[in-house]
């Protein structure tokens, strides 16, 4: 209990009143300030402090203020008779720190204010607020690979009490970690006055423990009792490429047959300590030694094995084994952590290493080829004979050759024919000696570029009988066995005054020189009337004089080639006027219709005057 004397005060009171005797003014003062401690169980109401004034009459104490008629409201009483003030309940100094109070007293005779002044009430703060871990539980996830001296988890805590005091500032420390090995420590750098880091010296290790649950503490520095939290981190390590991969063995056959592509012939196995399913655990492969490709290797995604397969078929005749090596590795980079000392400061001595080794350890696999029977072949898988059209049937044009690949496998064969579209050939099965079975024509629509081709193929007696195919291709020479014809036969012109021409043009099956350039002639009375100008060419001109009548002319005209060998043809030519008529082979095609038309009336005239007369006959 507190009591103030305003003795001072009230001195300086009266001597401001004397200064001032017309002019009365009352004046606040602020005296020392009482003190509650919060949270004070009582009992209730207990004596605060007490306020004198040494005064000749009699005066009356108020207060009003925060704790009295303003939040937290009735705290706070005064006696007005004697100053006394009690305390009638608790205070929380997390909600108020200062009751700011205003203290009165008064004449009771005149009941005017003669003193006023300010009084201020302190909260004191206890320790009653243990610091709090926001959030209350952590999860944290760390790689295996991950170096020591990193921070791997933040923690935050705050603390109710006043920070300006003992009661509201607190300290970590780790209270215990689970499992406790001997490869990691866990410490606490403050990153402020309430963050805190967890970092960790040494070596992270998957296999020793794939889960750490730390438990932390949160103390506060109270003078009289120290409060405290505790918070579980729960840290989860990712398994990483510690451990390198290494072959084992191997299973399958190992063999493979000649020709054989696309199948399996070796499974690898690998052994990897670390997790399986992880990418630290799965393997990748690499085969050396095969500058061919005729091998690929692939990893079977449940087994971690390395499957072999034949991309190229090979050839037991070229080689009946093939020399490989395998290396493996894993799909991510390789590391590794080693404690070298453990000195008594922030972090260990550690050797790391982090690639992988210059030159990878390879494991020799053979894969055996087996012979099988391979089909015969050709000597010339494209055999290629000539011969000149016209010749007589039966005549040889070549024999076939063919031979066994094999080494281990019978080579007796046969030959017999494939495709022969035009039934030129016949082939003896046992010698392969090749006839003709017809007259050939180079002016065959079957031949392209003056060729006809054969398709062959040639047996072996295996089991089973395999076939090798092969073709034959005649070229045909030409002889001169084909006639220049004009390429039409009718033709129309325009009647005029002058002499005109139109072309004409001959065509000859054989190539040159029994073909173009043609020589041509005009037969019969046709001097004065009809010319050739050139008379030798492919195409030349059929020149008309002016004399030349309309109508239909009948001309006939020898054709040679240039061997001399001719053919005398018809050429039908209309000359019409092509004022009225502008085409006159038209108009004698059109006219040759309506003579069709008319006969076709005339039979059927005749037929329809025959049954009439039978039909009198009859009666």
């Amino acid at each position: 209990m507190r009591k103030l004397t305003l003795a001072l005060f009230l001195a300086v009171y009266i001597c401001s009143v004397a200064v001032h005797s017309r002019i009365r003014q009352k004046r606040a003062w602020i005296i020392d300030s009482f003190n509650i401690e919060e949270e004070n169980p009582g009992p209730f109401p207990y004596l605060l402090g007490t306020i004198e004034l040494d005064r000749k009459y009699l005066v009356n104490f108020r207060l009003h203020g925060s704790g009295v008629d303003k939040e937290p409201k009735e705290v706070l009483k005064i006696n007005q008779r004697n100053g006394q003030i009690w305390v009638h309940k608790k205070v929380d100094y997390e909600t108020f720190q200062v009751l700011q109070l205003t203290f009165e007293v008064t004449n009771v005779s005149s009941d005017k204010v003669d003193t006023r002044l300010g009084v201020e009430v302190k909260i004191l703060d206890i320790n009653d607020h243990a610091p709090v871990f926001s959030p209350p539980h952590y999860q944290a996830t760390v790689d295996e690979s991950t170096a020591q001296g990193q921070v791997v988890a933040t923690m935050m805590a705050t603390d109710g009490d006043d920070s300006q005091t003992p009661n509201g500032t607190f300290s970590f420390n780790i209270i215990s970690v689970t499992p406790k090995t001997d490869n990691v420590e866990f410490f606490f750098e403050p990153t402020g006055a309430s963050i805190t880091g967890i970092f960790f010296r040494g070596c992270l290790d998957y296999e020793k423990a794939k889960t750490y649950t730390i438990v932390v503490e949160a103390k506060d520095h109270g003078d009289k009792v120290q409060l405290s939290s505790t918070s579980t981190v729960t840290m989860n390590i990712i398994d990483k490429n510690n451990h390198l991969p290494e072959i084992t063995g191997q299973t399958g056959p190992g063999r493979v047959k000649e020709r054989d592509s696309g199948v399996e012939v070796l499974r690898v196995q690998v052994v990897d300590k670390d997790s399986p399913g992880s990418q630290a655990w799965k393997a990748k492969y690499t085969i050396h030694g095969d500058k061919e490709k005729y091998f690929q290797i692939e990893v079977d995604p449940k087994t971690n094995e390395g499957v072999i397969t034949v991309l190229k078929a090979m050839d037991y005749e070229e080689q009946t084994s093939r020399n490989v090596s395998i290396s493996v590795a894993n799909e991510v980079p390789y590391f590794s952590c080693e404690i070298t000392g453990r000195p008594a400061k922030r972090l260990w001595d550690v050797k790391t290493f982090r690639s992988l080794p210059s030159f990878p350890k390879l494991y020799p696999v053979t894969i055996a080829v087996e012979d099988v029977n391979d089909p015969p072949e050709f000597v010339s898988p494209v055999r290629k004979v000539g011969i000149m059209e016209n010749t007589k049937l039966g005549t040889h044009l070549c024999t076939l050759e063919a031979k066994d690949p094999d080494k281990t496998f019978a080579s007796k064969f046969h030959f017999t024919k494939g495709e022969d579209v035009d039934n030129w050939i016949t082939v003896d099965p046992e010698t392969g000696e090749v006839f003709t079975t017809k007259v050939l024509d180079r002016e065959s629509p079957l031949l392209k570029n003056s060729s006809y081709s054969v398709i062959l193929y040639v047996v072996d007696n295996g089991e089973p009988p395999m076939t090798g195919t092969g073709t034959l291709i005649i070229q045909v020479g030409d002889l001169n066995d084909n006639l220049p014809i004009l390429e039409v036969n009718t033709l129309g012109m325009c009647l005029s005054d002058e002499a005109t021409m139109t072309n004409i043009t001959a065509v000859d099956l054989d190539l040159p020189p029994y073909s173009s350039p043609f020589t041509y002639e005009l037969l019969g009375d046709v001097k004065g009337k009809w010319s050739i100008d050139p008379t030798r060419g492919t195409t030349v001109h059929l020149v008309k004089e002016n004399t030349v009548y309309s109508g239909v002319h009948e001309l006939r005209i020898k054709v040679s080639d240039n061997q001399g060998l001719s053919l005398t043809q018809n050429l039908s030519v209309t000359v019409c006027d092509c004022t009225s008529t502008p085409n006159c082979h038209l108009r004698r095609s059109s006219g040759a219709q309506v003579g069709s038309a008319a006969v076709s009336i005339m039979i059927f005239t005749f037929l329809l005057l025959l049954g009439t007369v039978e039909l009198l006959i009859l009666y």
